[in-house]
């Protein structure tokens, strides 16, 4: 019985589980962050350029995106426009996480609508309150997981 509790207790947190779409074609990036996002209680999914970047984003309906301006098929900044124009994603936060200079990419992101910009790699509680943030959860540094 204890395990039939356990099992309907997991599957109760993966269903209200945030969940974030990391849009980024470097699957090892993709592969670090993912395990960092996870063990603070969020549902991850991925999309890998431009194009799949809309598709992933309205089959799946993420409450935050976190997107790479490098993309192949496509700028990240392109991406972001379309999505501000698109109903279903319009009000989903947007983190960008990038290896471009911040100097010009940083205010333009902002002024595109992101809700914070990150130069890659990204400082770990930093981009995790960044995160809370964006997602409107208050929560303190100090209560987040190392990973």
């Amino acid at each position: 019985m204890t395990q039939t509790n356990d099992l309907m207790a997991q599957e109760s947190e993966q269903k209200t589980a945030k969940k974030i779409l990391i849009i980024d074609d470097d699957e090892h990036f993709r592969l670090g962050l993912t395990p960092r996002l996870k063990t603070n209680g969020y549902a991850v999914v991925w999309a890998g350029d431009a194009v799949a970047a809309i598709s992933v984003a309205r089959k799946e309906s993420p409450d935050l995106i976190i997107l790479d301006l490098g993309l192949p098929a496509g700028d990240g900044f392109l991406v972001l426009e379309r999505m501000r124009t698109l109903p279903d994603l319009v009000a989903v936060p947007v983190i960008v996480l990038s290896a471009r200079d911040p100097a010009d990419n940083k205010k333009r992101a902002l002024e595109a609508g992101a809700a914070a910009f990150f130069q890659k790699p990204p400082d770990n509680h930093e981009f995790l309150m960044a995160v809370r943030h964006a997602l409107g959860e208050t929560v303190a540094l100090s209560t987040f997981l190392k990973t």
